[in-house]
């Protein structure tokens, strides 16, 4: 008898990180960190994180060739109790000690300013984590959001990005 494979989607989630009047950072060690989710319960073997439309500063144009960083650490264990450098797993703002830090985690999505035009809104493309930790999910995870804007982002940036886990059954 043949195996089938079935796909299933979990339901949207909220994922707490707010981005609203976020301060710029030329070298991206200072953003915002997610709430640390824990994939030890529901044990995905995927997750689809989407992101709504983040918009730029009301009245400062940014500089073409600014971006917005998404990126993703993961963690055997929980942030609360051990951190990566200042990320503790709690939705705030947060400054790396210093770029090695930051080029420890994960790349996810960028959105780069090629227009110097205010109040834009700018998309990143939804993105799995598991491949980019060889394939398979950590225990832990969460993101890590700085940009290089002029000005601080804008703000009303709250409740913008969600997730969907996905897992497998063989019948």
């Amino acid at each position: 008898m043949a195996t089938v494979t079935t796909v299933t989607y979990s339901a949207n989630t909220a994922l707490a990180i707010d981005l609203s009047n976020l301060g710029t950072s030329a070298t991206w060690v200072a953003g915002q960190e997610s709430t640390e989710q824990d994939n030890t319960a529901n044990k995905y073997v995927d997750v689809l994180v989407n992101v709504k439309g983040i918009t730029g500063h009301a009245s400062t144009a940014p500089v073409a060739g600014a971006s917005i960083n998404v990126y993703v650490w993961g963690s055997q264990e929980s942030l609360g109790t051990t951190a990566i450098d200042t990320l503790n797993g709690t939705t705030s703002t947060a400054t790396l000690a210093h770029a090695a830090v930051l080029s420890s985690l994960r790349s996810a999505g960028s959105a780069v300013v090629t227009v110097n035009t205010a109040a834009l809104v700018y998309y990143i493309t939804p993105f799995s984590i598991a491949p980019l930790f060889g394939g398979n999910m950590p225990k832990f995870w969460g993101l890590f959001v700085s940009h290089s804007h002029a000005g601080a982002l804008g703000a009303s940036n709250n409740s913008l990005f969600s997730y969907t886990g996905i897992t497998y059954t063989h019948t």
